[in-house]
């Protein structure tokens, strides 16, 4: 049972300042959350209680999972920081790819 959690405090480059991702099993949930300045604002600051503005789940088993979360994650941040997260999230769980972008 893969169990993961993980918060990326982009700041600038991602929409809101925060992503984060749960994975349980096979269910990978990537979160997009607005900085909560009442904390602090540097990277050390707790972001726990940081207002959540979109979501997006993927199963890794699903045809073109990786396909699925980059399109997600790089609507939110830049690319350098999409793969960044997909490289994390591969580290914890194996994503089906297709032959075919």
């Amino acid at each position: 049972m893969a169990q993961a959690s993980k918060t990326f405090k982009i700041g600038e480059y991602a929409k809101g300042g925060i992503i984060q991702v749960k994975i349980q099993d096979k269910v990978i949930t990537v979160i997009g959350k607005e900085w909560d300045y009442s904390t602090g604002s540097n990277k050390g600051s707790d972001q726990s209680n940081a207002k959540e503005f979109t979501r997006g789940t993927v199963l890794a088993t699903e045809n073109n999972a990786y396909r699925k979360l980059y399109e997600f994650i790089v609507d939110l941040t830049t690319s350098y920081y999409t793969d960044e997260i997909i490289k994390w999230i591969q580290s914890k769980v194996e994503l089906k790819t297709s032959l075919f972008w």
